[in-house]
């Protein structure tokens, strides 16, 4: 839907003031800009604004540290407790946005909801019209879901959103997600001097499983790494199915997490890739060797193998594509000496090396 083409039910632009960098929001910033609604880059002129004039919905941008976020939030909340307080939050964000909104359960939360950006400002005048509307569960944050009138339509909306970032037999991101995720994680990493891992692997193999046992076996050879590439990973960490019996993990720099520049955090003498990914990534390695897979019988105990190539920002690529490029091609030399093993990019001299 393009802006010009917003229905009359939809909440006036004039009633909604943004807040922070909208070029992060919005897919049609330059469009906004041209829109009756008020557009304030920092959060110190924001609150001033949002004091002085009457606003039904605050979208806020995210940015920045959570305990500043949240103090911003709490001046604008007091200077005018009746609009609607709306984060607008990348990919990655999402898990701070959760906490934001999550404190709203107890009442007086720092903000009512959250939408997933990039987006198109139709979308979220679609969103916070409900919201405003005061419907139950109008936006229920995860994703920006929108509930509809009609409980049918609310339930396909759903439906139809999980299938589009969610992989459906196990419950992974999808190769549309991981590919998003990572532009904006990498973005970030440009702004902030972070660091980015991508994991990509695949089963050794796989074709043996569905010939001799069967395509449900083969579904189930994929559910249980997926299962457990969940369990070994961090929880910031994303985890996603890109094809077939392909999956991939994108290792981030957690802005919460205390513990980036500890020992437990610093860089291999050996490698660019901090050593917390590479011993995530070898110790699922070796539980994946060991696990048991009921649908194979007594010959299903240690016969499920991955091979995996590691790639990291900056030193292997600045770029998505350059990354998963990179990983790529480590996971085929891991295969061509002899499976069950992961290799990296960045070894000595530049060279893909063998995590051990």
């Amino acid at each position: 839907m393009r802006t010009s083409d917003l229905c009359a039910d939809n909440i006036d632009s004039r009633e909604i003031l943004l807040t922070g960098d909208i070029e992060r929001a919005f897919l049609d910033a330059d469009a906004v800009r041209g829109l009756p609604c008020k557009i304030i880059p920092n959060m110190l002129e924001a609150i001033d604004t949002a004091g002085r004039g009457r606003f039904t919905v605050i979208a806020v941008v995210m940015s920045g540290s959570l305990a500043r976020l949240s103090s911003g939030l709490k001046a604008l909340r007091d200077v005018n407790s009746g609009a609607k307080i709306v984060l607008l939050a990348q990919m990655y964000e999402e898990p701070a946005a959760m906490q934001l909104v999550g404190s709203n359960l107890n009442g007086g939360g720092l903000a009512d909801d959250y939408l997933i950006c990039p987006m198109h400002f139709s979308y979220l005048l679609f969103c916070v019209s409900y919201l405003v509307r005061g419907l139950p569960g109008a936006l229920e944050g995860v994703a920006g879901r929108v509930t509809a009138v009609d409980e049918r339509l609310k339930l396909k909306l759903e439906a139809l959103e999980r299938l589009a970032v969610t992989d459906e037999l196990t419950g992974l991101k999808n190769r549309r997600y991981i590919w998003e995720f990572s532009r904006q994680i990498i973005e970030r990493a440009k702004k902030e001097n972070g660091r980015v891992t991508v994991l990509i692997f695949d089963i050794d193999d796989f074709k043996h499983y569905n010939d001799v046992y069967g395509h449900s076996a083969g579904d189930e050879v994929l559910i249980q790494a997926a299962l457990l590439m969940n369990r070994c990973c961090r929880g910031h960490d994303v985890v996603g199915r890109i094809g077939g019996d392909e999956f991939a993990v994108v290792f981030w720099d957690d802005p919460q997490r205390k513990t980036v520049g500890s020992t437990a955090e610093r860089r291999s003498t050996t490698t660019d890739h901090p050593k917390e990914v590479l011993f995530i990534a070898e110790r699922f390695r070796k539980e994946l060797e060991g696990t048991e897979l009921r649908s194979l019988g007594p010959e299903g105990r240690g016969v499920l193998t991955i091979s995996g190539g590691l790639a990291g920002f900056p030193d292997d690529g600045s770029t998505t594509q350059q990354l998963f490029q990179q990983a790529d091609r480590a996971l085929l030399e891991a295969k061509r000496s002899g499976k069950n093993r992961i290799y990296l990019v960045g070894g000595p001299e530049g060279d893909i090396a063998d995590i051990e």
